[in-house]
C-alpha cells in the first residue's frame, strides 16, 4: 500500500517527502485554507517538491461548476488529480471528466455502494473516510474491506484511497483490508516511525561500542 501525505503545509511536504516513503500528496479545502497564498500557486508548489500525484479538490457543487474547476485544476499541473464530493452532481462530473482524461478522486465516501457508484462514473481513484466513520459508531476498516470485496468483482481500475487516517493502528489495518493507498497526516506518519524497542536497540548498540572505543 503506498503512503500519501495528507496536507497542504510546504513544510511538511518537504520534511516528509524528503524521506522517500511519500507517493503523493492529498489536499483539501480545509487544509488550502489554513495556507497562505492563491490555491492553483499551492499546488503548482506542491507539484515541484513531490513526484506523485497532488490531490485538489473542487468547491462548486453544480456538475457545470465542477466540471468547469476540474479542468481548471487539472490544467495547473499535468499531476493533479482533480477530487470531486460524492455526490449526484459529483458522480455525473466524474461521469464527463473521465473520458476526458481528467483524473478523478471521488471524496467523502462511506459506504461500498457509493464507491461502487464511484467507480462505475470511472473515478480513478475513491476515498472512503475510515475516522469519520469511526466517530459515528460504525467500524471504519470494515468499510474498506467491503469497498475492496466489491471492486474486485468488477472489471474496475479504481484504487481505494484510504483518508481520515487517526493513527498507525488505521495504516495498517486500512493496508490488510485492501487499501490501495493510504492518505495520512503528517503527524501519523510521525508517528510511525519510532518503536521503543528501537530506541532501546539503538542505545545499547552506541553503549557497547562505546564500552569497545
Amino acid at each position: 500500500m503506498k503512503l500519501f501525505l495528507d496536507t497542504a503545509s510546504l513544510e511538511d511536504i518537504r520534511k516528509y517527502c524528503a524521506l522517500g516513503v511519500i507517493k503523493g500528496v492529498t489536499t483539501n479545502p480545509t487544509l488550502i485554507a489554513r495556507e497562505n497564498g492563491d490555491f492553483h500557486a499551492i499546488i503548482r508548489e506542491i507539484a515541484s517538491v513531490t513526484d506523485g500525484p497532488i490531490n485538489a479538490e473542487v468547491l462548486a457543487e453544480d456538475w457545470e461548476g465542477m466540471v468547469r474547476e476540474g479542468e481548471e485544476l487539472a490544467a495547473v499541473h499535468p499531476r493533479v488529480v482533480v477530487k470531486i464530493p460524492m455526490t449526484a452532481e459529483g458522480l455525473r462530473a466524474v461521469s464527463t471528466l473521465a473520458p476526458r482524461g481528467v483524473k478523478t478522486n471521488m471524496t467523502l465516501v462511506f459506504s461500498a455502494a457509493q464507491a461502487l457508484l464511484a467507480a462505475n462514473a470511472g473515478a480513478s481513484y475513491v476515498a472512503p473516510f475510515v475516522g469519520r466513520v469511526d466517530d459515528i459508531g460504525y467500524d471504519g476498516i470494515a468499510v474498506i474491506r467491503d469497498i475492496a470485496a466489491v471492486l474486485s468483482d468488477g472489471d474496475f481500475e479504481t484504487q481505494i484511497v484510504a483518508a481520515s487516517v487517526r493513527s498507525p493502528l488505521h495504516v495498517v489495518e486500512a493496508a490488510k483490508a485492501g487499501a490501495h493507498i493510504a492518505t495520512v497526516p503528517p503527524k501519523v506518519i510521525a508517528q510511525m516511525i519510532p518503536h521503543p524497542l528501537t530506541e532501546a536497540g539503538l542505545k545499547r548498540f552506541m553503549d557497547d561500542w562505546k564500552k569497545r572505543v
